[in-house]
């Protein structure tokens, strides 16, 4: 009987010691197959844009193809939850953005996946500023929107792309600063919102500058403000909601990297050196200026704090708001 626990013992020993070099051993090799990359949005979305402009660079720096799969649903929770349940290995990682650090508040229990534990982050990689518009035929600047929110509460409406969603979100937030309440009306995207704003149904939209570019070109809406802490160069002549306000209002959407958990540390910093490499590229910073979208040099730790921050700030937002998921 000794005799045999000191043989399972060594066995157990032996599988230990044999598990810690494979996985040094695995991250040396990676990647030797192609890597899947799950965004958690529909195809053509701003979110499968950045992802799809990464994802060839990324493949020539790895040497190994990273095949794009968009995975949508739940505001991104769908392809979520898939990464998070799939084997830490780095051939499997998500792309997302913004809404994934507002999902907790908005489903709670419902999540499918743990928030805090279930991913690690790999590279925070873009953010891109938002702008309130309003239509031609409305408000002229920020100051008389806000004066109308005011005067008139709820008399005003604001389109989003769906409930729960950083467009909802951000607009709750700059009505509720500027003292002001406005009507939410949810659309499935934001193009068709901007559409009814354009024929006056509402009163202001917050989104990008890449949804909407084609909408401010063609003279069909104006510009009021940047939710930026500086003006973009692309709008040099917009003023920044604080300079017109003076109440603090900058809200990005953004764009980050996420392995499962327990992807061993070698294979994040081979996975985060590949996407701050690609974004250092000259023709993806020049696609990136091109679309208002700042491009953002990362380490895991950076990335995961940015994360957590930002489930922080929106949890109390959330909860005031009494967005619910569609």
């Amino acid at each position: 009987m000794g005799e045999t626990m000191k043989f399972t013992r060594r066995g157990a020993l032996a599988a230990l010691a044999a598990t810690a070099l494979a996985a040094p051993a695995a991250a040396q090799t990676y990647p030797d197959k192609p890597i899947r990359m799950i965004i958690a949005f529909a195809a053509g979305g701003p979110t499968d844009v950045v992802g799809r402009l990464l994802a060839p660079r990324v493949s020539e720096i790895l040497g190994q193809q990273v095949v794009v799969e968009n995975k949508p649903g739940a505001t991104g929770n769908i392809g979520t939850a898939m990464v998070a349940d799939a084997k830490p290995d780095g051939y499997t990682i998500l792309f997302s953005a913004s809404t994934m650090a507002m999902a907790p508040a908005l489903y709670g229990k419902q999540l499918g996946y743990d928030p805090v534990n279930g991913l690690a982050a790999i590279a925070y990689v873009a953010s891109v500023p938002l702008i309130l518009l309003a239509p031609i035929d409305g408000a002229k600047s920020t100051p008389e929107l806000v004066g109308m929110l005011r005067k008139d509460p709820g008399k005003y409406s604001y389109a989003s792309s769906g409930n729960g969603g950083m467009i909802h979100l951000a607009s709750y937030l700059f009505a509720s600063r500027a003292g002001g309440d406005a009507l939410h009306v949810p659309y499935r995207g934001s193009a068709p919102g901007m559409v009814d704003m354009i024929a006056g149904r509402h009163g202001f939209q917050i989104d990008t500058l890449q949804s909407s570019k084609g909408f401010i070109d063609g003279g069909k809406v104006r510009v009021l403000g940047v939710a930026s802490d500086k003006r973009l160069k692309q709008l040099p002549d917009v003023p920044t909601i604080k300079e017109s306000m003076g109440f603090d209002y900058a809200i990005n959407t953004w764009y980050a990297v996420y392995a499962p958990a327990k992807t061993p540390r070698p294979i994040i910093d081979r996975l985060n050196a590949a996407f701050n490499q690609a974004l250092k590229q000259p023709d993806m910073v020049r696609k990136a200026d091109e679309l208002a979208i700042e491009l953002v040099d990362s380490t895991p730790e950076q990335a995961k704090k940015f994360y957590d921050d930002q489930m922080a700030f929106w949890d109390p937002i959330i909860k005031q708001s009494g967005a619910k998921p569609e």
